[in-house]
């Protein structure tokens, strides 16, 4: 009985180690807990950018990895992608932005 015991209790330590490993970051993946983060830092730039009535959101895409924003897309002025970079740096949990967006 006390093999058996043991056997289960190491096969589950071992599971909860690959587990675990699974869900581990790397420089070119994010982990889990990032993902669900750039989730949501994604979620608010593009929602600031949506509640700034002289840019429109439709045309600007935001994608995030590890905190760092990129913005790409097309905008009419100059002035326009500024205004767009400035608004994502002001979001919690952005710590880059890197501007893609293109002027019409």
């Amino acid at each position: 009985m006390k093999i058996a015991q043991r056997f289960a209790t190491m096969l589950f330590a071992a599971s909860l180690v690959a587990t675990m490993a699974g869900c581990a970051s790397t420089p070119t993946k994010e982990g889990t807990g990032e993902y669900v983060d750039d989730s949501v830092i994604t979620a608010k730039v593009k929602a600031s950018i949506f509640n700034e009535p002289t840019l429109k959101a439709s045309e600007i895409n935001v994608e995030t990895f590890k905190g760092d924003v990129q913005l790409s897309g097309f905008v009419a002025n100059p002035q326009d992608a500024q205004k767009a970079v400035e608004i994502a740096r002001g979001v919690k949990g952005v710590t880059s932005v890197k501007n893609d967006v293109r002027i019409k």
